[in-house]
């Protein structure tokens, strides 16, 4: 059971009844009925409040390794996250080399793109030199 002090402090101190510590050798503090009394102990050094705790789930969290992570891959990151982070890189790389590219080719590789043709841009780029479709400089 909490005391009547400890709950008056931690109406004072704005923090939960568990935070408040109370100087177990004085013992004018069980004699405190009103909140000036605690006010005055709590000056005194009487009454104190404990420092707030660390999140430490929050902290561990931040650095699971592969051992500690349950579900799979999908279940923590979205497919759709995952397509985009994939999907975005290729058209943006296709965009900027629209000039570069063939007639009628730029639709044909964005319906490619679209369909999940590519791993990569890396791939992409692979896949336009050996179909020649980024046109030669002197033509």
């Amino acid at each position: 059971m909490v005391s009547l002090q400890k709950k008056i402090a931690a109406k004072i101190l704005k923090c939960g009844v568990n935070r408040i510590w109370i100087d177990p050798t004085s013992t004018k503090v069980k004699q405190a009925i009103t909140r000036n009394d605690v006010r005055r102990y709590i000056n005194e050094g009487i009454i104190k409040k404990f420092p707030e705790k660390r999140h430490l789930k929050l902290e561990a969290k931040a650095q699971q390794r592969m051992g500690s992570r349950k579900g799979k891959r999908g279940a923590r990151e979205g497919k759709k996250t995952n397509w985009l982070k994939i999907i975005r890189p290729q058209r943006k790389l296709l965009k900027e080399m629209k000039p570069q590219l063939e007639p009628l080719a730029y639709r044909k590789v964005y319906r490619m793109i679209k369909g999940n043709a590519f791993r990569s841009r890396a791939h992409l780029t692979s896949y336009l030199k050996d179909n020649k479709l980024i046109k030669e400089k002197g033509k």
